[in-house]
């Protein structure tokens, strides 16, 4: 939990944000989330062409593949193939 800024401790970002963060949470409720999120995807969606979308894609993949065995992508295309 974050502590109150005093003259001894000057309050840190990561602390500030987590307040802030907090504060806004508790002032707006989920559809106020999805408007800002859908904003913002649309934002990105007009700033960036197809190769954007390719090359984060390509870094996610790769991420992924690092972290993941290959039971995951089996689990993964079950429940793809099971919509």
């Amino acid at each position: 939990m974050a502590r109150p800024q005093t003259s001894e401790h000057k309050m840190t970002r990561e602390e500030a944000g987590r307040l802030g963060g907090k504060a806004t949470s508790k002032k707006y409720d989920r559809s106020f989330y999805q408007t800002i999120g859908k904003k913002g995807g649309e934002a990105t969606s007009d700033a960036h062409n197809t190769d954007f979308y390719k090359e984060i894609g390509r870094k996610g993949g790769i991420a992924t593949s690092e972290t993941h065995d290959k039971e995951f992508y089996r689990e993964i295309g079950r429940k793809g193939g099971s919509n």
